[in-house]
């Protein structure tokens, strides 16, 4: 590996792209520390501490939540604008007659900005309202003052993103929340050496969490990377004196479609109860909404894993279309072997979908209730879990693939190899 960042280093194209990339993540970091006016980050910082779900949201946005700087939403807005195009896509016809367009892209691409937009300053409209305790002089020109550096933070965030991927390495939203995650991890380390130094947690306890750290990221790779691979094969074609088709290959269906696009869903509407029951602190059913709904809970952890599959299913099914696959198959004269085109081979191909879904849902949910379950056997902050660690080895692969094709087109051999 080191030879190949070595061959990569002298390649003056790939070189200024890894540096731009370096440059806009330190950008990235330093505007962590610029805090939004108005508010008292002491109160944030209890709040964090509490070990709630803003534990979790704080290791997203890469500490900057606790900070309450003008990135404290990280990029989520911009993720939850991308998913709900997405799926206005499968629902209206304009958008999906859009997104086949040359130019469509382009057009949708500026709908998931001005999206980002008002689901940024909706959010932390939100925000100012539920943390409202943390506010320092609380009224409508201090909500506004918030709400509004919240949702600049976020829309130079996507810029941000949107220049990586344009002139660097990666996808740049990605690797923003990768960056933040990973930034946590020296504290992370901190803590746990607190926790040994005061008693709190024994060297076994630590040994036992590193070793399913190890596991549950070894687990990572090989679901990520998991394929099942139907084979399909091309009848040869005579036209005039050339014979055309008659090769193999293979449809690759992933064991985890979705990603961690379920997990998102799965914790958007978990929040929303628990946030409307911060508004009445003193009302008795706001009360029992916010014991339900509590990160730690059973409960919650149930609710929790079962939303992931059933999202898992739901985003796979709008994403995936069986029948579009099997037409293409038969329009370039393809079929799977002991199979006929068309209907047969769409009703295969969904069967199958369906099975790694499953496996796929199982893992997404196991994934996403691991920190809790942790936190119960080892009594140690670890926010950043199962789906830190997913999105981490996630974006972390496809920065390799990308690098690795870089490399490839100039004769180098790569990391995977």
């Amino acid at each position: 590996m080191v030879e190949v960042l070595k061959n990569s280093w002298k390649l003056t194209d790939v070189r200024h792209k890894i540096l731009f990339t370096l440059a806009m993540l330190v950008v990235f970091r330093v505007g962590v520390h610029i805090p939004v006016p108005g508010i008292d980050t002491q109160v944030i910082a209890d709040l964090v501490a509490k070990g709630q779900l803003l534990g979790f949201f704080d290791v997203i946005s890469g500490g900057a939540f606790k900070k309450f700087s003008v990135f404290a939403m990280s990029i989520t807005p911009y993720i939850n604008a991308s998913i709900i195009m997405q799926l206005l896509t499968v629902v209206i016809p304009y958008l999906e007659r859009l997104s086949k367009e040359p130019d469509g892209r382009k057009k949708m691409a500026q709908y998931v900005r001005y999206g980002t937009v008002i689901l940024g300053f909706v959010q932390a409209v939100g925000i100012s309202f539920g943390l409202r305790q943390a506010v320092v002089k609380p009224g409508v020109a201090s909500t506004l003052i918030i709400a509004l550096s919240l949702t600049a933070g976020t829309a130079f965030l996507m810029w941000l993103g949107e220049l990586i991927t344009e002139k660097g390495i990666g996808n740049g939203i990605s690797l923003i929340i990768f960056a933040g995650i990973v930034s946590r991890v020296p504290v992370g380390i901190v803590s746990i050496y607190e926790y040994l130094k005061a008693g709190t947690a024994s060297i076994f306890v630590v040994l036992v969490f590193l070793i399913v750290a190890l596991v549950v990221m070894a687990g990572i790779i090989a679901i990520q990377e998991g394929q099942r691979r139907i084979p399909v094969q091309y009848a040869k074609r005579v036209v005039g004196r050339k014979v055309y088709g008659g090769q193999s290959t293979h449809i690759p269906l992933k064991v985890n479609q979705a990603g961690v696009i379920p997990i998102i869903f799965a914790i958007s509407i978990l929040m929303f109860p628990g946030t409307i029951a911060a508004w009445f602190p003193a009302n008795k059913f706001a009360i029992w909404i916010t014991r339900i709904f509590d990160f730690n809970s059973w409960w919650y952890q149930l609710m929790y894993a079962l939303l992931i599959m059933f999202f898992t299913y739901f985003y796979t099914a709008i994403t995936f279309n069986p029948s579009d696959i099997a037409d293409n198959i038969k329009k370039y004269g393809g079929f799977i072997p002991g199979l006929r085109p068309g209907r047969p081979t769409a009703e295969y191909i969904e069967k199958v979908a369906g099975r790694i879904t499953f496996a796929g849902a199982i893992f997404l949910a196991a994934i996403a209730v691991l920190p809790a379950l942790l936190i119960s056997l080892t009594a140690l902050p670890v926010y950043y879990g199962g789906t830190s660690l997913l999105i981490v080895v996630g974006v972390a692969l496809d920065t390799m693939k990308q690098l690795e094709a870089n490399l490839l087109m100039r004769h180098y051999q790569g990391f995977l190899k």
